[in-house]
């Protein structure tokens, strides 16, 4: 497995490409953030890779268990509701833009005097409507409601930041209940060989062929192969526990399709470009947040300008008293400018203007843990395949020793130690192998999780379509 990268990805070359600075504060220097140069190549990306990328490993119960944990996990579901918080919010600041308008039907009661100084009582109504409008000359209420819309993209980044750490979580479980599952049945296959073994030690000691040290030493290895078969059902229980809650679902068993060393291994097609990382959700939410913590800043640099509001009214005054309703309407415009708070606006300045540079370094750490948990995953495929290969060897070569000590130690021309370490040999050698495919596997999982989850070209995963930018 080669690094095939092209270099085109410049997540943060300069972070003032994403969003404008302003006045007085300069912007956090941040250097380049380029692809490692073992990534650089110039080879066209390969086949398509598909937003569910757990079906490559060609196990339907795979399949449905990471389909069940994508529509019934609680984390998903508590991000989701964060979504729809952050949605209201926008909507809000968007409202801030348009019109207020409002009505009021007050009622009144009194007494008039006739000409002829006859007392009567008089009821009237005065219907009023209202209607305010914020000028926003300096762009205030826009810059918020730009920045609230940033933050909406951003949450809609960290829903998809755990929607893909669930899906991770579900196909990683899942290869390592199946890895035990494996552990199980070695364990009991040899606790079966060792059962045969021991019958036959205590066969030959009874009958005076062997020493008591070789009955004890079966005994003891049996007795040891016997303690693995409980631990790994315990093992197993707890693992399916944790997948039931990752799934969103009581305590229970979980379905089981291919044995472990029969799931494929996904194709990772050749000369993926390392801009398909900007696809990452939480490189998405990292950068809409910056793009927030900016648009705040200039939103708050604007509360410094004047804010001009026009406000009119217009009604009737309806009463017994009058023979025909009479028409009342006002209309006047007001303008505030801060004078003296004692630095209250300065204050909040500086504040968002922090809050600004903290967004900035964090997208900068979220880029290089990007580079870093690819480096680490295209690492882990190829050496965990590597192992796996080694593994296998050792393996076929440890069951041939061991049927040649078997052999040799039923014809009397060794001890039964040797075949004991042949056993013990054989035994390491299959659990070994286990891990290293479970391990390999689990590697193709976090790869695809580094990547962004899956993709297709020119179809980003997170709603980078929608998303807030700054010229």
């Amino acid at each position: 497995m080669t690094r095939r990268f092209s270099a085109s990805l410049l997540l943060a070359a300069t972070l003032g490409g994403c969003v404008s600075p302003g006045p007085r504060v300069p912007k956090p220097v941040a250097a380049a953030v380029t692809p490692p140069a073992a990534w650089r190549t110039d080879l066209q990306p390969g086949g398509p890779v598909t937003a569910d990328w757990w079906t490559g490993f060609g196990d339907p119960a795979l399949t449905a268990l990471v389909a069940q944990a994508l529509a019934n996990n609680v984390d998903i579901a508590i991000a989701a509701g964060r979504v729809e918080e952050a949605r209201a919010a926008e909507a809000l600041s968007r409202a801030q833009l348009s019109p207020q308008v409002g009505g009021s039907l007050p009622e009144t009661q009194g007494q008039t005097l006739s000409p002829f100084g006859t007392p009567s009582r008089a009821i009237g109504t005065q219907p009023v409507i209202t209607a305010s409008y914020d000028l926003d000359l300096f762009g205030r209420l826009r810059l918020a409601s730009r920045a609230a819309r940033a933050q909406l993209l951003a949450s809609e980044g960290a829903r998809d930041t755990v929607r893909l750490a669930t899906a991770a979580s579900a196909a990683s479980g899942y290869v390592v209940l199946r890895a035990l599952d494996q552990r199980l049945q070695i364990a009991r296959e040899t606790l079966a060989a060792r059962s045969d073994a021991l019958r036959i030690a205590r066969r030959r000691y009874e009958a005076g062929y062997s020493s008591r040290l070789e009955y004890r030493q079966s005994q003891a290895e049996y007795a040891s192969t016997q303690q693995l078969v409980p631990a790994a059902h315990l093992a197993i229980t707890r693992q399916e526990n944790a997948l039931s809650l990752l799934v969103g679902d009581v305590p229970g068993p979980i379905a089981r399709g291919v044995p472990i060393n029969r799931l494929r291994l996904p194709a990772i097609p050749d000369g993926l470009p390392a801009s398909l990382l900007r696809q990452r959700p939480d490189i998405f939410q990292a950068e809409q947040t910056l793009v927030a913590a900016d648009l705040s800043l200039d939103s708050q640099r604007a509360a410094f300008l004047p804010n001009i509001a026009l406000t009119g009214s217009v009604g009737l005054v309806l009463s017994t008293a009058l023979s025909n309703p009479v028409g009342v309407f006002s209309l006047g415009a007001s303008g505030l400018a801060p004078i003296f708070d004692a630095g209250r606006l300065r204050a909040q300045e500086n504040a968002a203007t922090a809050r600004r540079d903290q967004a900035a370094f964090a997208y900068r750490r979220t880029a290089l843990s990007a580079f870093r948990e690819v480096d680490d995953a295209l690492a882990g495929v190829q050496r965990t395949g590597e192992q796996a290969t080694a593994l296998v060897e050792q393996v076929n070569a440890s069951r041939g020793a061991l049927e040649n000590a078997r052999n040799r130690y039923r014809a009397g021309y060794s001890s039964y130690i040797e075949q004991l370490d042949a056993q013990r040999s054989l035994l390491t050698a299959e659990l070994s192998l286990v891990q290293a495919e479970s391990d390999q596997l689990t590697s193709f999982v976090t790869l695809y999780q580094a990547m962004g989850g899956g993709w297709r070209p020119g179809t980003p995963l997170s709603p980078a379509t929608d998303a807030v930018s700054r010229p």
